[in-house]
């Protein structure tokens, strides 16, 4: 696999990722195993390669990887708009907390107490996800760039439906970091489009 399909995969999950946030703030629901997926991932935290993050294939973020391809072929009728915002926000806010090294030290440790919660309850049970939620509202949305939702304030205002949605940013901002760490930057989008655009139909087609 090329680092730009490597690249490509990690920003698909940021893609998932800001795919399923919407579609839950907008209906209360969404498809049960790609969240698990993406919850998942967070808990990965030294994997042989970047497949094993998402387990094991690209079945489970294909949606977002589809998204991407539709934003560097500007296909403005397959965008899908909030997501894309998301999507560029939980790109920027991971900058933000690159630099936060207490930050990230706190992130660890409260991740740590998670992974034990999921071996006793499993990944998208309420009480694990109100633990993803709880830690990312300490953490990443006292950051300056704060991640406004937008949606059907009926599903907005139900707590369990908010930690789904943060525990979603959270699984975000774990695939964010993978693909900064990975060598991508948000210029490559304009300067290296076409590259990432064959990647993009490689893993599609993979």
């Amino acid at each position: 696999m090329t680092q730009a399909e490597e690249q490509v995969i990690a920003l698909g999950a940021v893609f998932q990722a800001a795919i399923l946030v919407d579609k839950l703030a907008r209906s209360g629901q969404i498809s049960e195993a790609p969240a698990a997926c993406l919850l998942g991932s967070i808990l990965e935290r030294s994997p042989d390669d970047v497949l094993q993050i998402y387990g094991g294939s690209t079945y489970q973020i294909r949606q977002g990887v589809q998204a991407l391809q539709a934003m560097l072929e500007r296909d403005t009728a397959a965008l899908q708009r909030d997501a894309l915002r998301y999507t560029m926000n939980l790109l920027v806010l991971e900058r933000q907390l690159a630099k936060r090294d207490d930050m990230l030290n706190v992130l660890g440790q409260r991740l740590e107490q998670a992974g034990s919660q999921v071996e006793h309850f499993g990944i998208l049970h309420d009480n694990v996800t109100a633990s993803f939620g709880s830690i990312y509202q300490d953490t990443l949305s006292t950051l300056r760039l704060r991640i406004q939702v937008h949606g059907d304030m009926r599903y907005l205002q139900q707590p369990d439906t908010a930690n789904r949605i943060r525990a979603l940013l959270l699984a975000g901002i774990r695939s964010a970091r993978l693909w900064r760490q990975l060598g991508g930057h948000r210029w490559q989008m304009l300067v290296s489009r076409k590259k990432l655009l064959d990647a993009t139909r490689s893993v599609l087609n993979g």
